[in-house]
């Protein structure tokens, strides 16, 4: 019986070869799209999860909240692990992180001096390979990082410095220390599924910035982990219950250092202010980031796997919906069929699984197809979608059992329907030639899978439109500055006291508008303290509340070279006392509630109640991303000495022109200042870019996977529309004899679909707008979801379909109606 099954599905399948095609190439498309998100969701669901203890350790995150502003971030003070260990019972131990930044690492390689900048670098307690278990290749994970001088290298790095040759005990000198580091240990390069990336760790042992702040609660710039014990649950509760002993231990702990920065705890949190640590799995370090600010990870956005599984599921659901509405407008042609075997006794039950069996044939056949496709472009998809997916991966044991599941589910959906549907016909009525439920019930399904086809389809259209505008606002939204043609130099803190002299030489080049020195920029990391107004009278509320403030320490170019705009008083100047000054920008004025802010002062608690005078206000500008608010910002002079956090930038504003050469001199005027050091630049308008590469990233897959449901729907019109028309065969011969056109015809087969397309877009439309609107909320300056987005959208549709049904109406239209009324 089963054999005879397998006959008829491929006699039926030679027989309708168009249908065939049709059925088998969609199916395969949405089966290969299906499995391309399947790989990109595992691989996204899988990070960190290699560890041997990952459900034990959890990432330590702070809380804060201070007047006018909330955050959470995943850094910690630096005390704060030996703390929770010396304090919490429940915690087994806990191993830090600090990124110090990039260094020049000087070498030798087959006797040959060089040196290379190291971007991929971490600063880490000595147990990090003891409670992050990566595998290594070489060395001991609980001695490698006993020293301070001592350094781990990647099997990638190692390569880099030195070769093929052995690295345990030769030695790196770093720019920034005077003694060389001795490699102890060599890692296995990591699994592309770790959040934490590096490919050189160092000692927290010998960092100078880590040993000068151990003591401090509030430099938050340290990430740490910790582990609970192996007898301890892991689950919510447990883990709320462990979260509940934090604010009595913080409130003991932190006293001392808010107090030496003249921020008594007590009276912080009695001003409603909030200081706490959160734990976070692992696990979920990965994808459940995105409102937590941290510089260690590689982070993404558990919504994106939302909205890649929606996409994968709709357009499977579309090939389905193609194998459904094309099988039932088989009907009338398979509906004799299923009357002969009736009356010669064959049971519903048997005509069922035939059409089944039908459906897993074609399904298998896409199957078999879309492996291939898969095979052939997952390179393509891992530059899309910025993963590096292996054909190993794909061909494993779960992913191929995956995929068989997948096959059988996507054959019971799509044959379903037609089964349950062409048995249901009545022997006498298909024998005297009564299809009356076929023009009925079957038609006004055909119709309902059709708009849904296109509602999916329109909405997607809708999606990547939207998500492009938003990018595209994001490049061209005034940022407050002017990001153009600005090279930017990091680390320039090498220069040492040459730093003022370096930038003098720049400005003497032709191709240098303007340089300017300072300890960051916009697209990098500010620094954040908090300050007391002035209390003046004008705002009450403000005169016993701190404020946050974020802030760069800035020489007087740092306004010209990046064209910021004066709101109100002066820049900077040399011809001025300014190391007691400040430079706010809006956003702070309003806060602080200062009506004339100039004159007015702020003081740090912590530097022995510092005041600084406001002597300008600096209009609005983004130092991040678009997704983050504006915030209040403050710019302290060089000679101020406000804070010393070891980095220094040089922007320098080119001429429009000869870019290259104005590098180039650039580049020669740093080797004349360090000679052994490389010049390594960036710019300004590409770092900020940046910032956007995950939203760059769910446009393109939008796009790609937005064609390909277009391509699947359009598939499935173009088989109804052979079928209409064929169906029509004796009306269209008729009509023409009796003078109809074929412009006529052409319409009359295609307004039908045309109605079909426009309900979609009216469904579709609301449920973009929400989807869309959702989305744009990650946003702090979203794009508006405008009106002729829907418009444009809609009519790529209705133009997409119309010329799909075309093709065959004008195909219809222009036979010999001779033809077709001898074929009747």
């Amino acid at each position: 019986m089963k054999k005879n099954y397998l006959k008829i599905a491929l006699r039926n399948l030679a027989r309708n070869k168009v249908s065939s095609i049709i059925n088998i190439g969609g199916l395969a498309i949405g089966l290969a799209c299906v499995v391309f998100i399947s790989l990109y969701i595992n691989d996204e669901l899988s990070y960190d999860h290699f560890f041997k203890s990952s459900d034990r350790i959890f990432r330590v995150n702070t809380h804060e909240l201070m007047s006018n502003s909330e955050f959470t971030a995943g850094q910690t003070p630096p005390p704060a692990g030996a703390a929770l260990v010396n304090n919490i019972p429940e915690i087994e131990s806990y191993t830090r992180i600090y990124k110090p930044g990039d260094q020049i690492i000087h070498f030798v390689r087959n006797g040959q001096k060089s040196s290379l900048t190291e971007k991929s670098l971490l600063s880490v307690d000595s147990n990090f390979l003891q409670v992050f278990s990566y595998a290594l290749l070489a060395g001991d994970p609980t001695t490698c990082l006993n020293g301070p001088n001592s350094v781990v290298l990647t099997a990638r790095a190692a390569k880099k410095y030195f070769g093929t040759a052995s690295p345990i005990g030769k030695n790196l000198v770093f720019d920034m220390y005077l003694t060389p580091f001795t490699v102890t240990a060599v890692l296995k390069d990591l699994p592309a599924q770790s959040s934490l990336q590096f490919d050189v760790l160092q000692s927290n042992s010998g960092m100078p910035p880590v040993k000068r702040f151990n003591w401090s609660w509030v430099w938050l710039q340290m990430g740490t982990y910790i582990k609970l014990r192996n007898n301890i649950s892991t689950d919510d509760a447990s883990i709320k219950k462990i979260e509940a002993k934090f604010p009595a231990m913080i409130r003991v702990q932190a006293a001392s250092a808010f107090k030496r920065i003249g921020q008594p705890f007590d009276a912080f949190i009695k001003k409603g202010g909030k200081y706490d640590l959160e734990l976070q799995r692992l696990t979920d370090v990965h994808l459940y980031s995105a409102d937590i600010g941290s510089v260690f990870i590689i982070q993404s956005d558990i919504k994106y796997v939302y909205i890649f599984s929606a996409i994968g599921l709709f357009i499977i659901l579309l090939a389905c919906v193609n194998f459904m509405n094309l099988a039932t407008a088989q009907s009338a042609k398979r509906a004799k069929e299923v009357g002969i075997r009736k009356v010669l006794g064959s049971v519903r039950k048997q005509l069922i699984t035939q059409f089944m069996a039908e459906a897993l044939v074609y399904t298998l056949i896409a199957a078999f197809i879309a492996v291939i496709i898969v095979s052939i472009c997952l390179p393509a998809f891992n530059q899309l979608a910025a993963k590096s997916l292996s054909l190993a991966s794909f061909f494993s044991f779960y992913s191929m059992a995956g995929l068989l599941v997948l096959i059988i589910l996507t054959a019971l959906l799509a044959g379903s329907y037609p089964a349950f549907f062409l048995t249901s016909f009545k022997p006498a009525a298909i024998l005297r030639g009564s299809d009356s439920k076929n023009s009925g019930g079957g038609f006004f399904t055909r119709n309902a899978l059709v708009v849904f086809q296109f509602s999916i389809s329109t909405v997607l259209i809708i999606c990547t439109m939207v998500v492009y505008k938003q990018l595209l606002y994001n490049q061209s939204k005034d940022l407050g500055f002017n990001k153009e043609n600005v090279l930017v130099i990091a680390d320039a803190d090498r220069l040492g006291k040459n730093e003022e002299s370096f930038r003098q030489e720049l400005l003497r080049l032709p191709g240098v508008a303007g340089a300017s020195i300072s300890t960051s920029m916009p697209a990098k990391n500010s620094f954040t303290d908090y300050y007391v107004p002035q209390s003046t009278g004008e705002n009450v509320s403000t005169a016993d509340k701190d404020i946050s403030l974020s802030s760069f320490i800035v020489d007087e170019a740092f306004v010209p070279t990046l064209k910021l705009k004066m709101a109100a008083g002066r820049n900077f100047s040399k011809d001025f006392k300014d190391s007691a000054s400040v430079i706010l920008n809006e956003n702070a004025v309003t806060q602080l509630g200062f009506k004339d802010p100039i004159g007015k002062s702020i003081t740090y608690p912590g530097g022995n109640d510092v005041k600084f005078k406001v002597i300008g206000v600096v209009k609005d500008f983004n130092t991040q991303s678009l997704h983050n608010p504006m915030s209040p910002f403050a710019l302290f002079y060089t000679s101020s000495k406000t804070y010393d956090i070891g980095t220094s930038y040089v922007a320098v504003r080119i001429r429009p022109g000869d870019y290259s050469k104005a590098i180039n001199s650039i580049q020669n005027k740093w080797k004349n200042f360090m000679p052994d050091n490389p010049f390594e630049y960036s710019f300004l308008d590409q770092e900020f870019d940046a910032q956007y590469s995950t939203d760059q990233t769910v446009g393109k897959v939008f796009s790609v996977f937005t064609f390909l449901s277009l391509t699947v729907a359009c598939l499935g019109l173009l088989g109804l529309a052979m079928y209409t028309a064929e169906r029509r065969t004796k009306e269209i011969g008729i009509r023409k004899v009796l003078g109809a056109s074929v412009q006529s015809v052409a319409s009359m087969l295609s307004k039908d679909f045309l109605k079909l397309v426009i309900i979609a877009s009216v469904i579709a439309f609301p449920l973009a707008w929400y989807a869309m609107n959702q989305w744009l909320q990650s946003f702090a300056y979203p794009t508006d979801v405008s009106w002729w987005i829907f418009a444009l959208a809609g009519a790529v549709t209705a133009i997409i379909a119309l010329f799909t049904v075309s093709f065959q109406a004008i195909k219809a239209a222009v036979t010999n109606p001779v033809e077709s009324l001898r074929s009747e």
